[in-house]
């Protein structure tokens, strides 16, 4: 199983055709039956799908049925173990909060890949490894 972050959602949903490899990339991903999520990829989807500054805003009732419908894909809550776990990934490898709380999400899950274009492709994270899969498009 591979664990999706957020940018793999915003893809999908996306209607700029400058994003349209992208969106489509997305798409085929989210079509796999061996994705992971987190619970807070699904606040960020949510929050950034409806910002007032995005060009192809969701209303809150769009967003909020699309969160429902990626209930279908293992879902890893936020405990306190991640919380504590992500506090040590940051510094250990000198990355924002919010990225180490997704990489021990992972983890948690038993994903050994990521895929999101924020982090480094192709590093490696005690275990849990980087793919751009957009890094072609």
């Amino acid at each position: 199983m591979r664990f999706a972050d957020t940018n793999v959602l915003l893809y999908a949903i996306s209607r700029d055709p400058k994003e349209s490899a992208k969106a489509a990339r997305a798409n085929e991903i989210l079509s796999s039956r061996e994705i992971g999520l987190s619970a807070q990829v699904l606040q960020e989807f949510y929050v950034q799908a409806t910002r007032e500054t995005r060009t192809d805003r969701l209303t809150q009732e769009q967003a909020a049925a699309l969160v429902d419908t990626f209930r279908r894909f293992p879902i890893q809550e936020t405990t306190v173990s991640i919380v504590v776990s992500a506090m040590a990934t940051q510094q250990r490898f000198a990355i924002s909060y919010w990225d180490a709380a997704i990489l021990e999400a992972a983890r948690a899950l038993g994903c050994q890949v990521v895929l999101s274009e924020d982090l480094n492709d192709g590093q490696d994270y005690a275990g849990v490894r980087v793919e751009n899969p957009f890094g072609d498009c």
